[in-house]
């Protein structure tokens, strides 16, 4: 059963989440300046989530590893510096090859934090803390492309932009820095709330990372987590280069509509965290995963503006409690013995998918034209549709003993 951690370490778990979130919203709007200003084609946006996921891919499935020689807090400091570094070179980096580089960096950093602070989350935090968690990514996400659209309105440099997130960035930095023992007492294994004795969910595996991963549950998570993340990165991501330079919307209000689509992603999961207090996950889950393919196809049939900038903004709503959710379950799902193993391989599948699904939508925009990106849309939210009901029957024949929905709000 959860435990309840310290009402600071909750806000600082939210904090970092914030600032997962700010970096993330900003590149998708940045990016027709970028590759203009940097002389690259359309389609390099794949490249840099490319060399993001490969260092996100890394950190985040060996962050079990890294908390247990590390400490959480510790984690959590040079995780955040290593984002500050990589947005300093974006705002001042002067070529294309350079801002790819130290991509990388800024992958290990997100992934360490998004890894360490969910397998904090799941043995912490109830099913609607955690939604409420990731709402948090969603404000930073929505942050983002509303400053880049007003640097970028002023007529200033998307470089401003940056520079003004890496301010943000070293601000948190410090605030970890200055707790970072806290989090290493109540990220220790057996930590607990003051006087409730040893944890009975400690946030480090008590079995090896190679035991796990031969369960096959394990896995088809992970898969799940490959095309969710898929699906929301290209949603935010290519939906302002098809607007702009697509379907000829004004650089403003395509800028409103990627803003939105990351607000819709945060009320989201605000809005479903309540309602996982009252309703199982499992049903949450089907609801969303059934309803998002008939957004993605008003998005792809371009019925004007207002339809378009609708659809999109219910496809962030709808995406919006899938990953806090799938979280949640995961320790009922897989076995609270293999749970944080199982939780860094799903972060690292959805970096890996964050970065290839994006990556191929680029490629076909790049052959195909920039129309072919609503089709493509849909056919992830399929596929994401029909993995969904592998892990549903999946999960009806393992038939845990308590239902994640059975665990009190904390």
């Amino acid at each position: 059963m959860p435990t309840r951690p310290p009402l600071a370490l909750l806000t600082l778990a939210f904090v970092a989440f914030v600032s997962l979130g700010l970096p993330d919203g900003v590149l998708g709007v940045a990016w027709p300046s970028m590759r203009h200003d940097l002389r690259v084609e359309v389609g390099h946006l794949g490249w840099l989530l490319i060399a993001s996921m490969i260092g996100y891919l890394s950190s985040s499935f060996l962050s079990g590893w890294l908390v247990a020689r590390l400490g959480l807090g510790r984690l959590l400091v040079a995780s955040s510096a290593m984002i500050l570094v990589v947005l300093i070179v974006f705002a001042v980096g002067p070529s294309w090859w350079l801002i790819a580089g130290v991509a990388v960096i800024s992958g290990m950093g997100g992934g360490a934090i998004d890894a360490a602070i969910n397998s904090y989350a799941a043995a912490r935090f109830s099913p609607m803390v955690i939604n409420w968690l990731h709402a948090c990514y969603g404000i930073g996400a929505t942050i983002g492309p509303a400053l880049m659209t007003a640097v970028l309105a002023t007529g200033q440099s998307w470089r401003w932009g940056y520079a003004l997130l890496a301010a943000v960035i070293a601000a948190m930095t410090v605030a970890f820095s200055a707790t970072r023992q806290a989090w290493d007492a109540d990220g220790a294994p057996g930590a607990g709330p003051p006087g409730a004795g040893p944890s009975p969910t400690p946030s480090i595996a008590p079995v090896a990372l190679t035991v796990a991963l031969r369960r096959p549950g394990v896995w088809a998570g992970a898969l799940w987590f490959f095309v969710y993340t898929g699906i929301e990165v290209t949603a935010g991501q290519w939906s302002y280069t098809l607007l702009t330079e697509e379907r000829g919307v004004n650089a403003r209000t395509a800028g409103i509509a990627i803003s939105t689509y990351w607000a819709c992603l945060t009320v989201g999961r605000i809005t479903f965290g309540l309602a996982a207090a009252r309703f199982p996950p499992g049903l949450l889950l089907r609801l969303t995963t059934l309803l998002l393919p008939l957004c993605a196809c008003v998005f792809w049939l371009n019925m004007g503006i207002s339809a378009s900038m609708v659809s999109l903004a219910a496809t962030g709503f709808l995406l919006a409690p899938m990953f806090p959710l799938m979280v949640a379950m995961t320790p009922d799902r897989v076995g609270r013995d293999f749970a944080t193993h199982a939780i860094g391989l799903q972060i690292a599948a959805a970096a890996l998918g964050a970065a290839i699904i994006p990556a191929a939508c680029g490629a076909l925009a790049q052959t195909r034209g920039l129309a072919a990106i609503g089709p493509y849309l849909l056919a992830s939210c399929l596929v994401l549709l029909a993995v969904y009901a592998i892990l549903h029957v999946a999960s009806e024949k393992r038939r845990p003993t308590v239902a994640i929905a059975e665990v009190p709000a904390s």
